[in-house]
């Protein structure tokens, strides 16, 4: 029998024009012959509706705009009623076996949604509650890692309401220049910042606190950047690594979703012993926070020695036509169809 799918995209995050990409790509995708595909959109300003319309204009947003293809509708935090509230004169009910939260960043990827799903009793895909949390805060994930051993860049935090020129003081002594000036809670590059004297940093803090109240800032790391994507429950497996190589200075958000310049090489041209090392790390990354279902782990690989240093995890990372996540799967194998169907079953398997 064909499985009730409820694909969420969109959400409040900075984030929300990449969901609309993201989803579009899972879309055209899912195997309509397995699933009755029900589609969730979240507004900017959080609204909630059942999208009935042509999927093909959900990218550019338009299907805010699509009103006679418009349902007020929400997930059911009432598990006896495990499904999509549909509201209106007559309110319906619409049972569903599993969620896709197609969700980056805040409100979708820090474990607010999922809480939501875990009052439903409804299975999803990703990482539960506190994985979640921890992965979204850069800072705490940092934490995690550290009491697990893997080597990572020095970091500084910083508050909204630090003072900035002290807080200059300490990123200069611990750190120097140039550095990266990063929000804590939020991906796909919004916000940040690199930094090549205080006059750049104090710029990069007062930009990155617009986004975040917390804000993580790293030393520079002179190295290839690469990223390995993993899959599974308490089995996770790491798929090959890929390298990234941008023609701008960092990859930042416009050299991730709309610079096709951007250069990825899959297997990334390292020795074996290094890609080893970062699948790995990857996998140890994946389960320090209880990872479930999936994540893009990125590392920098140094020039000057080779070693392997942990950047960051992604618990929903990109799934756009230009994405690594997909990409490194489709070259060790799995097609981005197939990869679909397996983050659905990791979903319905997962164990509390």
């Amino acid at each position: 029998m064909k499985k009730n799918l409820c694909v969420i995209f969109g959400g409040e995050s900075p984030e929300h024009d990449i969901s609309q990409k993201s989803v579009t790509s899972i879309l055209n995708n899912l195997d309509s012959d397995k699933y009755n595909i029900y589609m969730l959109g979240i507004t900017k300003d959080g609204r909630w509706y059942l999208f009935t319309g042509d999927k093909s204009i959900i990218e550019s947003g338009a299907w805010e705009s699509d009103t006679a293809n418009l349902k007020t509708a929400f997930i059911s935090p009432d598990s006896s009623q495990r499904g999509i509230i549909v509201c209106g004169e007559s309110p319906e009910l619409i049972p569903i076996d599993v969620i896709f939260p197609v969700l980056h960043g805040e409100y979708g990827e820090d474990g607010t949604v999922q809480g939501l799903f875990e009052l439903s009793h409804i299975p999803y895909v990703g990482m539960g509650v506190l994985a979640s949390a921890n992965a979204m805060d850069k800072t705490y994930s940092k934490l995690v890692f550290d009491n697990a051993g893997i080597p990572q860049a020095a970091w500084v935090v910083v508050n909204k309401g630090d003072d900035f020129e002290k807080s200059a003081d300490e990123i200069e002594e611990k750190l120097g220049y140039p550095c990266f000036v990063k929000p804590a809670r939020l991906g796909s590059s919004v916000g940040i910042g690199k930094a090549h004297d205080r006059a750049e940093l104090i710029k990069a803090l007062e930009n990155a606190v617009q986004y975040d109240r917390r804000i993580l800032v790293e030393e520079h790391i002179d190295g290839h950047e690469v990223e390995c994507a993993v899959l599974g429950n308490s089995d996770a497996k790491a798929s090959t690594v890929g390298e990234i190589k941008p023609t701008v200075e960092f990859y930042d958000f416009d050299a991730k979703y709309n610079d096709n310049s951007t250069v990825l090489v899959i297997p990334a041209e390292l020795p074996e012993q290094t890609i080893e090392k970062i699948r790995e790390y990857a996998v140890k990354a994946f389960k320090a926070l209880d990872g479930q279902g999936l994540s893009r782990v990125d590392f920098f690989v140094k020039h000057s020695d080779g070693s392997v240093i942990l950047n960051e995890i992604n618990t929903l990372p990109g799934f756009t036509n230009i994405s690594m996540y997909p990409k490194l799967w489709n070259a060790v194998g799995i097609g981005y169809s197939e990869l679909l169907d397996r983050l659905i079953e990791l979903a319905q398997e997962r164990v509390k």
